[in-house]
């Protein structure tokens, strides 16, 4: 078995990965702070002990891995956007890729390729309602999350010269049943309301949660995959049409459209409410071309299948 080592591991990305990984017959190392007292039932699991503040990590999982997939990083829209926080949503990635680089530079290893986490962050607020979408090419936004993807992105690039192959993912919105987006959209549809943010007409860039970990997979196991790749899903849809149809899925009939006025996401969520109200167009026609294909490329589907598991 090739052995996979993961930070960010204990997130819902790498909970939900660990389990696609696993059913691939790779065996799995999580990067904590903290080994769990509970031990993992699964002998293909593992844990080994990382401290991104202290730029310490377990040398003998590093050289155990064939390959490291990068997902560490604070919770964008966990907390209000302090001055002190926006800190540690940088920091977390940047410190976090300095580490693994250290690692791989001082240790004897057998890594061939890191599949890095980015956002759809990097792009910026599409430049008309017709947009075509933000494809790999296009240059990093310069607000907030803008300089913190091209920062990300910067900071695990060294691994090249190392001759590692290196494959970053632009991550959309994540639709998944253990927590994330999606959570928060189900919070009023639980009481038949569909909740829709301001117009409603702002696009959302999104992927199903096992599609992004088939990406992640795919990662691995195609070695023409090198760069950037946005990963979404190729149907984008508005606000609106993503909160109709989850209600749909979840109230049939038995729901009322609400719109949620700007200035109220402004007051509730500060800065956040940037992120939240922008229309973001992306295209994933460059990891379609490769061959991947989507289980579920409509929001339809999606969204079936997470209503109906």
């Amino acid at each position: 078995m090739q052995t996979v080592l993961i930070s960010g591991g204990t997130g819902m990305v790498g909970r939900q990965l660990t389990k696609h990984l696993l059913k691939k017959g790779y065996q799995v190392i999580i990067l904590t702070r903290k080994i769990p007292s509970l031990k993992d039932a699964n002998p293909n699991i593992s844990y080994a002990l990382w401290n991104v503040a202290d730029q310490t990590i377990d040398s003998e999982a590093v050289q155990k891995a064939s390959y490291l997939i990068h997902l560490a990083g604070a919770g964008v829209v966990d907390k209000k956007w302090t001055e002190v926080y926006k800190d540690e949503i940088a920091n977390s990635r940047t410190q976090s890729s300095a580490l693994i680089i250290k690692a791989l530079s001082n240790h004897t290893h057998s890594i061939k390729t890191i599949i890095s986490a980015s956002a759809i962050g990097w792009y910026g607020e599409d430049p008309s309602p017709s947009a075509k979408g933000f494809v790999e090419i296009d240059l990093a936004a310069t607000g907030f999350l803008g300089e913190t993807c091209k920062k990300w992105e910067h900071s695990i690039e060294p691994v090249e010269k190392m001759g590692i192959r290196l494959v970053k993912l632009r991550i959309g919105i994540v639709l998944s049943n253990d927590g994330g987006a999606l959570a928060e959209f189900k919070k009023p549809i639980q009481f038949g309301v569909a909740g829709i943010l301001g117009t409603g007409n702002q696009m959302v860039s999104w992927i199903h949660i096992d599609d992004l970990c088939r990406l992640f997979i795919e990662g691995i196991e195609n070695e023409q995959l090198a760069g950037t790749y946005n990963a979404v899903a190729p149907l984008p849809v508005s606000n609106k049409e993503l909160t109709i149809e989850l209600a749909h899925q979840i109230k049939g009939k038995f729901y009322i459209p609400l719109h949620v006025p700007k200035f109220i996401l402004k007051i509730m969520m500060g800065e956040r409410s940037i992120e939240i109200l922008k229309s973001t167009t992306v295209n994933c026609e460059k990891i379609k071309k490769t061959g991947f294909t989507f289980l579920y490329p409509s929001i339809e589907a999606a969204l079936h299948q997470l209503a109906h598991p």
